[in-house]
């Protein structure tokens, strides 16, 4: 058995053992070609068979609707930061950008530099985001082309647990960090876009699920290449894609569905959560989160130790422990255990055990 420490880094991130594994044994000889996936043309019925075989087992987890594209593209989130408007906002247009940390702080600047931008609510105090919006904070418009959120903040460890209604305006949502951990209603948004590495695969590709109309009313005065429209009518192979990631997404997507699908893998990530938000409590004076409770990441439990000092020390001896990536984004500081979909229970519980062990050692 090789050497594994508990994988808590924020992305890119841990992957599921059995799919380590299986991708293992395939890499050298992919199907019995002869030839690893990697060496296979985009354009061969091999790695088509795969391509495919993940497009499908995302719509099937999702319930993804045929009036939306399933998309494959690269350049990660930022990418898509500036995609969206390229497509979507002509000039004399403007769009809803809701503030919630630092990736949708980024999305606004790209979309300034496409057409006007409206925040529509931004929850920032003192330089740090301790919630997510509540309805009655979004001064949202009519008029908007969308509406733009991040369903999950990695940095500053907050979620949307409810989406924000906006009517007729279609609703954009960068999922990067929290898309297939639980369940959720594709047809509520017009746009949602995630990097693969966090609960999907390795970094590389960028999952774009994108109503039909949106991507047929796009403009067209951009390079074809940042376009949806021909993205989507080559079945994301209009440029060589990074298959090798796709392949990794499709045996992540397998695994998800064999472990009993969104459903299941959102009881479990909800009860990896409230175990560690539990031990924070439970400790308090010690270990503290800011976060407010109804905006508390099941993603990323952010909090702090009494001292920075403490914090480092904290870091190393877990990393002593075999436990790495716990170490708070240099923006913020403190501590963030992620825990996506491939962090088991059981590297949960070695982690609240040992935090209650360094606060006996420290206290």
């Amino acid at each position: 058995m090789p050497h594994r420490v508990l994988n808590f880094n924020p992305g890119p991130s841990a992957l599921p053992l059995p799919v380590l594994e299986h991708a293992q044994k395939e890499l050298l000889d992919f199907k019995g070609t002869g030839m690893s996936v990697m060496e296979h043309s985009h354009r061969g019925k091999e790695y088509e068979a795969t391509h495919n075989e993940a497009i499908a087992l995302l719509r099937e987890l999702l319930g993804i609707g045929d009036n939306y594209h399933v998309l494959f593209l690269q350049g990660g989130a930022r990418g898509q930061f500036a995609m969206i408007p390229m497509n979507l906002l002509a000039k004399n247009q403007h769009a809803d950008y809701v503030l919630t940390g630092a990736w949708s702080e980024g999305a606004q600047k790209e979309a300034e530099k496409i057409g006007a931008v409206n925040v529509a609510a931004t929850t920032k105090v003192d330089g740090v985001y301790r919630r997510v919006p509540k309805p009655s904070e979004l001064h949202l418009s009519s008029e908007a082309r969308y509406v733009h959120i991040t369903s999950n903040n990695t940095i500053f460890g907050t979620q949307f647990h409810t989406f924000p209604e906006t009517g007729s305006v279609p609703l954009v949502a960068d999922m990067s960090s929290d898309i297939v951990s639980r369940e959720l209603d594709v047809s509520k948004f017009g746009v949602i876009y995630a990097g693969a590495q966090k609960n999907m695969g390795p970094a590389g590709v960028t999952v774009v699920i994108i109503r039909k109309d949106l991507v047929e009313s796009g403009r067209t005065d951009i390079p074809e290449i940042f376009q949806y429209a021909p993205h989507a009518k080559a079945n994301s192979l209009l440029n060589t894609p990074p298959t090798f990631s796709i392949y990794m997404v499709c045996q992540v997507l397998r695994w998800l569905k064999k472990e009993g699908g969104l459903a299941s893998i959102g009881k479990v990530n909800q009860e990896k959560a409230s175990m560690l938000y539990r031990a924070i409590a439970e400790h308090q004076g010690f270990y503290r989160c800011d976060v407010e409770d109804d905006s508390r990441s099941i993603m990323n439990v952010v909090f702090n130790l009494p001292t920075e000092a403490l914090e480092k020390q904290f870091v190393t001896e877990a990393t002593q422990a075999g436990m790495i990536g716990l170490k708070g984004h240099r923006s913020v500081g403190g501590i963030r255990a992620s825990i996506y979909n491939a962090v088991t229970l059981s590297d949960v519980t070695t982690l609240v055990e040992f935090m209650g062990a360094f606060e006996k050692r420290h206290r």
